[in-house]
């Protein structure tokens, strides 16, 4: 058996909400997750309660950033050859910016 999930405040998580999204909301859901380093539950929980989130840099949030700005470069190489820039690709642009720009300042 799982062990329970509990939230910050020591309360049992036995609530279930669930919705429906695109495979496209799925992906992106998905990247701002894993660029994030929590779990999808705390990461939508957080999302949805207007919490602030928090990346802890770890090696696991840095490969994410990597492979995530690989892609990225790729995209903009794609729009550079007359492709079109979509919202996505913009929000996560700035999604990765806010992330180093928040490592900076840890750094300092």
């Amino acid at each position: 058996m799982s062990l329970k999930n509990r939230d910050d405040h020591n309360r049992w998580r036995n609530k279930t909400i669930a919705f429906r999204v695109s495979p496209e909301e799925d992906k992106q859901i998905e990247t701002y997750v894993r660029l994030s380093g929590l779990t999808k539950q705390d990461y939508i929980t957080r999302r949805l309660t207007h919490k602030d989130i928090v990346v802890q840099g770890n090696p696991r949030v840095f490969k994410a950033l990597r492979n995530q700005l690989a892609d990225v470069l790729t995209e903009l190489q794609r729009i550079e050859a007359g492709g079109e820039v979509n919202d996505e690709l913009l929000d996560l642009i700035e999604m990765i910016a806010d992330i180093f720009g928040g490592l900076k300042e840890e750094s300092e």
